[in-house]
């Protein structure tokens, strides 16, 4: 195995975990700025007014995007069972 080709399958291992966490954290963080606009017209500080709309927006993002992660996640495993043959030496 040349370092290029480890270099290609950790950058592609990287991309797949970033396109597969982008959906939940952009969730988080549009339902987060949501509430803390809302904290701040509103002057509430209370603390779980910021945790549990993010947790259930993620979950529902979570069960929204889930078919669409498997379905991703299975194809890179076939790509990277697939490139097995070229990882010898």
């Amino acid at each position: 195995m040349s370092v290029g080709f480890a270099v290609n399958l950790l950058r592609s291992g990287v991309l797949q975990a970033l396109m597969i966490a982008a959906p939940m954290l952009l969730i988080g963080m549009i339902v987060g700025l949501i509430v803390s606009i809302f904290q701040a017209t509103t002057s509430i500080q209370e603390q779980t007014l910021t945790f549990v709309p993010k947790i259930a927006a993620i979950l529902g993002a979570l069960i929204l995007f889930g078919p669409w992660i498997i379905v991703s996640m299975v194809q890179f495993t076939l790509r990277l069972f697939a490139r097995i043959s070229n990882m010898t030496g």
